[in-house]
C-alpha cells in the first residue's frame, strides 16, 4: 500500500517504473497505530526543497538514495529526475498532507470508541522542538512522533484538529541537535522549584563541563561503588557500538595504515585481540588502549584498589579461571556478573567466563595498578587458598594441551552431573538437544578456531570407552579432551542436526556443512563435515575448519620469488591448464583462490564447480557439485562451457571424465584451473595420462603444474640463530644435489657462494632452532608456510608428454632448463633462511 493510496488527497504523479525501482525508499510515518504503515514509495510525490542557502522550490520526489547519500529531485517542467546530494539540501517538505486513519465505529454504529483498544490505538500527542541547523540557527515548532535513522531526522508537523500532518525531512548533514519537549530549567522555574539565577548558574556549569564526554567523565574520575558501577553500566548500555580500532582512529592515537598493519598480524595470530597487538607492538601505550575503550566504548573505569567486590562474585568465578583470564569478579546480580578486566573488548575472554558460570556477564575497565595483585589479594580475603588453587591450576594446564578453556571447565560440571543423575553403571545417556552438550559444542568450534586448528576429529566406540576429540593443528593432532560414553549418539546427533543430514542414517557415510553464525551470532565460522560408520555401530565425525575469509593475495603464498614471477605469467595466459597438486590439507584450494582473486576483472567471467565450497567469494560465480544427484564436476564443466566463460576453476579432477571435459575446455579457449591428489609435479603428468588422456591433446592444453605441501613454521617467538656447523651444510649440500641429473648437477662450491649471497650473514651460513615457549605451547613451531614445485611446460616437456616419459625425466628435462626446483630443494632454502626445520622437511617432502 503506497502513502499516497493511504490518502485521499495526496497528489500523485505517474513515474517511470525503473526510477522508482532504483530508487525505492520506505518514508516514515507518524509512530502511532492511527497512522499507515509506511511503505515503499510508489509514485513521485509533490514536494518542496529548502537548499543550503535558505531559498525554497516546489518540486517533484522520486525517492531518496541513502547509499549515494542524495535525492532524486524532478522539477515540473523537467522530463527527468535529476540526484541532488544531502550536503546540497536543508529540507525536504512533502506538499500531500497525511491523515489518519478513520476512527472504528462504536458500539451503537457511530463514529466513535468503541472498543477497549480504541483509546489507546487513537492515541496521538503534539511535542514541542527546537532543532539546532548545521549553520548555527534554529527550528522550532510541534511534531506528532519523529523518526530519526541512517538518512537523517523525520518529523511530523500537524495541520489541523483532525492531526493530518505534512512529512518534514532534515538530512544528517543538515542539522546538530534535536530537543524535544520543554526544557528543564523551564519547567524547574514554572513549579517555583528554583530560580531563573540558579537555572542560569547551572547552564554556566553545563556550558563549562560540555566538551567532557561521559567517557573522559570515567577516565578522570574511577568507580568505587557498586551503586556507581550500576549506574555506569546502565549509561554504557545505551551507548552506539563501537570497535576498538575505530575508537583509536577517533581519538587520534592511531593510523589508519597501523590499524591495517595490526589487523594483518591478527590474521596469523587470531588469539590476540586488536588493542593488544597494538599495545604489545610498541604503537600505544597500555593507559592509550583503556582511554580509548572508556572515552568511546563507554566502558566503565573501576578502582580496583578500592572497590569492595562481592563474595558472591568471587565465589562464582573459580580463582584459576580469574588469574587465568586475569579478571576481578565485582558483583553478581540477578544472573548477571560483572568483572574488571585490563581490556573489556576481549570476547574470548567473556565467551569462556559466561561458559564456565552459566551467566550474562558485563565487563568493566580495571583502573591502573597490577591487577594481578588484586585477584590474588581479594580471593585470599575469602578465605581461597592460593597455593593450592595454583597447584591445580598447574596440573590443568599440562593435562589439557592445547588448553580448551570454557569447554574443559563445562566438561567438569557435565561428568559430575553425569554422575550424580546416572545409573549405576555410569551416567544416563545426554539428549542431542540437552542444553549443555549444545554449550559444549559451540565453545568447542570456538577454541577451536581461535586456536587457528584446520580439523577436529570426534573418535567414538562401541564399547564404553570415552569419546575422544583431537585438533589437527599446524599439521599435527593433538588431543583436546574426552567425553563420556553416554554423549556419544547425542554428539553425533547435534552435530548432524547443525548441519542438515539425516540423524537415523547411520550405516552409511554423509557429507554436509554447517554455519556457525547460525548458532553463535557473533562467530563467522563455516565448518564441513563429514561422518563415517565405525566397528559396532558407532560414528566419527571429522569437521575442517573453513577459511571463509578472503583469499590471501597472491603475493602471500609464500612462493619463492622465481616461482611467483613464473606462476604470475602462467595464469595471465587466456587459455590452457594450470593444476594444483598436493595431499589434503596442503593449501591447493587456497592457492587456487589467491590465483582466481588475482585473475579477477571486471572483463572477466570466472566460474567455480567446488565440492563443498570452502571460500565464498560474492565476486565469483560458484556452483556446488552434488554427486547424490547426478550433479557431477564434469556436468558442471559442461555446462559452464555454454555459459560464456572465460575461466572455469574445477574442485578436483577425480575421474577421466572429468580430465577430458577439462581438456577439451582448454583447448577451445578458456584458462581452466583445478587440483589433483598426487606427490609431485611431474608424477601429476604420468597419473593423468594413465587415467586414459590423449597425450598429445593434454600436452597442448597443459601450462603448468604447481605442487606443494605445508610445513611448520619456526616460533618466531623463541627462535634462536647460530652460526651452523660445517658438517650440517655439507648434509644440506649432498641433499640439495641429489635431486639434479648428472650431467645438469652444480658443483658443491657454487652452490655454496649461492647460499652465502641469499642466505648468509657477514660470510656465515645460520643454523636456527626453536627450544619451545609458552607462545607456540612448547612446541617451537607456530603456524605453517608452504613449500612448492612449478613445473612449467615447455617444448621438451610438451614432447616427453607426447611420448609417455616417466616422472624422473620430466624432472631432469626441467631441471636442465634452470628454472624447476624439487619441494626438498624448496624446502632446504627456507631451512637455511630460518623459517622451518629440516626435519619439516624430510617429514614431507620425498624429493
Amino acid at each position: 500500500m503506497s502513502l499516497a493510496a493511504s490518502n485521499p488527497v495526496a497528489t500523485e504523479v505517474p513515474a517511470h517504473p525503473q526510477t522508482l525501482a532504483s530508487h525505492a525508499f520506505t518514508w516514515p510515518t507518524p509512530p502511532y497505530a492511527c497512522y499507515v504503515d509506511a511503505a515503499p514509495q510508489a509514485s513521485i510525490l509533490a514536494c518542496e526543497v529548502e537548499g543550503g542557502t535558505g531559498h525554497s522550490h516546489s518540486c517533484l520526489l522520486a525517492g531518496l538514495n541513502l547509499a549515494g547519500r542524495t535525492a532524486l529531485i524532478q522539477i515540473p517542467s523537467g522530463r527527468a529526475a535529476v540526484p541532488l546530494r544531502f550536503n546540497a539540501i536543508r529540507r525536504i517538505t512533502l506538499t500531500p498532507p497525511l491523515a489518519p486513519l478513520p476512527q472504528p465505529a462504536g458500539v451503537d454504529g457511530e463514529a466513535g470508541l468503541g472498543h477497549a483498544h480504541d483509546e489507546l490505538l487513537a492515541y496521538r500527542a503534539r511535542v514541542n522542538y527546537r532543532l539546532e541547523l548545521a549553520d548555527g540557527t534554529w527550528r522550532q515548532g510541534q511534531t506528532i512522533g519523529h523518526v530519526e535513522n541512517a538518512a537523517g531526522l523525520f518529523l511530523f508537523h500537524p495541520l489541523d484538529e483532525q492531526d493530518r500532518v505534512r512529512r518534514v525531512f532534515y538530512p544528517r548533514e543538515a542539522y546538530r541537535e534535536l530537543q524535544l519537549g520543554e526544557r528543564i530549567g523551564q519547567v524547574l522555574v514554572a513549579h517555583k522549584l528554583v530560580t531563573a539565577e540558579q537555572v542560569e548558574q547551572a547552564a554556566r556549569e553545563q556550558d563549562s563541563l560540555r566538551g567532557r564526554k561521559l567517557g573522559d567523565y570515567l577516565v578522570s574520575r574511577e568507580i568505587v561503588s557498586p551503586e556507581q558501577l550500576l549506574q555506569a553500566l546502565e549509561q554504557q548500555a545505551r551507548m552506539p557500538v563501537v570497535r576498538v580500532g575505530e575508537a583509536l582512529l577517533a581519538l587520534g592515537l592511531v593510523s589508519p595504515a597501523q590499524i591495517d598493519e595490526a589487523l594483518e598480524q591478527q590474521k596469523r595470530d587470531r588469539g590476540v585481540p586488536l588493542g593488544e597487538l597494538l599495545v604489545r607492538s610498541g604503537q600505544i601505550s597500555r593507559r592509550d588502549l583503556q582511554m580509548a575503550l572508556a572515552r568511546k566504548m563507554g566502558f566503565p573505569v573501576v578502582d580496583v584498589h578500592s572497590f569492595p567486590p562481592d563474595v558472591n562474585a568471587l565465589r562464582k568465578v573459580p580463582y584459576a579461571v580469574a588469574r587465568r583470564l586475569n579478571v576481578l569478579p565485582l558483583l553478581l546480580r540477578d544472573h548477571l556478573l560483572v568483572v574488571a578486566a585490563d581490556d573489556p573488548s576481549q570476547r574470548a575472554s567473556i565467551e569462556e567466563l559466561e561458559f564456565v558460570t552459566q551467566t550474562k556477564v558485563l565487563t568493566a575497565l580495571a583502573g591502573e595498578g597490577e591487577l594481578e595483585d588484586v585477584v590474588a589479594q581479594a580471593y585470599a580475603r575469602v578465605g581461597r587458598d592460593l597455593s593450592e588453587a595454583a597447584a591445580a591450576d598447574h596440573e590443568r594446564r599440562k593435562t589439557l594441551t592445547p588448553a580448551p578453556g570454557a569447554a574443559s571447565k563445562l566438561l567438569e560440571s557435565l561428568e559430575q552431573q553425569s554422575v550424580d543423575e546416572g545409573d549405576a553403571d555410569g551416567g544416563a545417556l545426554i539428549e542431542q538437544s540437552d542444553n549443555s552438550l549444545v554449550l559444549l559444542i559451540n565453545a568447542m568450534i570456538i577454541e577451536a578456531h581461535r586456536q587457528g586448528v584446520s580439523d577436529i576429529h570426534i573418535e567414538t566406540f562401541h564399547t564404553r570407552r570415552k569419546v575422544r576429540i583431537r585438533f589437527r593443528k599446524d599439521g599435527m593432532l593433538v588431543p583436546y579432551m574426552e567425553l563420556p560414553h553416554t554423549y556419544r549418539a547425542a554428539l553425533v546427533a547435534r552435530l548432524k542436526v547443525m548441519c542438515d543430514l539425516d540423524i537415523t542414517e547411520r550405516r552409511q557415510p554423509q557429507d554436509g556443512k554447517i554455519d556457525f553464525a547460525r548458532f553463535s551470532e557473533p562467530h563467522r565460522i563455516e565448518l564441513r563435515v563429514a561422518t563415517i560408520p565405525t566397528q559396532g555401530g558407532a560414528e566419527d565425525v571429522v569437521l575442517r575448519i573453513l577459511s571463509s575469509a578472503r583469499p590471501l593475495p597472491l603475493d602471500r603464498l609464500g612462493l619463492s620469488p622465481g616461482n611467483f614471477r613464473q606462476l604470475k605469467e602462467v595464469v595471465e595466459r587466456p587459455y590452457g591448464m594450470v593444476l594444483c597438486v598436493g595431499p589434503t590439507g596442503s593449501g591447493k584450494t587456497t592457492t587456487l583462490h589467491s590465483v582466481l582473486q588475482h585473475l579477477n576483472t571486471p572483463q572477466r567471467k570466472i566460474w567455480t564447480a567446488e565440492n563443498p565450497i570452502e571460500i565464498t567469494n560474492p565476486d565469483l560465480r560458484q556452483v556446488q557439485v552434488n554427486p547424490k544427484i547426478d550433479w557431477s564436476f564434469d556436468k558442471a564443466l559442461r555446462t559452464f562451457l555454454r555459459a560464456d566463460p572465460d575461466i572455469i576453476m574445477v574442485g578436483e579432477i577425480r575421474d577421466q571424465e572429468t580430465a577430458q571435459v577439462a581438456v577439451e575446455a582448454s583447448l577451445t579457449g578458456h584458462l581452466i584451473l583445478s587440483t589433483l591428489h598426487t606427490n609431485s609435479a611431474p608424477e601429476t603428468i604420468t597419473r593423468l595420462l594413465d587415467m586414459g588422456l590423449n597425450p598429445f591433446n593434454f600436452a597442448d592444453s597443459l601450462l603448468a603444474v604447481l605442487a606443494q605441501r605445508l610445513v611448520r613454521q619456526l616460533c618466531d617467538a623463541c627462535k634462536r640463530v647460530e652460526p651452523a656447523p660445517e658438517a650440517d651444510i655439507e648434509l644440506l649440500l649432498q641433499d640439495y644435489l641429489a635431486a639434479f641429473p648428472v650431467d645438469a648437477r652444480p658443483g658443491a662450491d657454487t652452490l655454496r657462494a649461492e647460499w652465502l649471497e641469499r642466505f648468509g650473514v657477514q660470510g656465515r651460513l645460520l643454523r636456527h632452532h626453536a627450544p619451545g615457549c609458552p607462545h607456540c605451547e612448547h612446541s617451537g613451531y607456530k603456524g605453517r608456510l608452504g613449500l612448492h614445485e612449478l613445473l612449467l611446460v615447455d617444448a621438451d616437456i610438451r614432447h616427453l608428454i607426447m611420448t609417455g616419459a616417466s616422472p624422473d625425466q620430466l624432472r631432469h628435462s626441467a631441471m636442465r632448463q634452470g628454472h624447476f626446483r624439487t619441494l626438498r630443494q624448496d624446502g632446504i632454502e627456507r631451512v637455511l633462511a630460518g623459517r622451518t626445520s629440516m626435519a619439516e622437511v624430510r617429514a614431507n617432502c620425498n624429493l
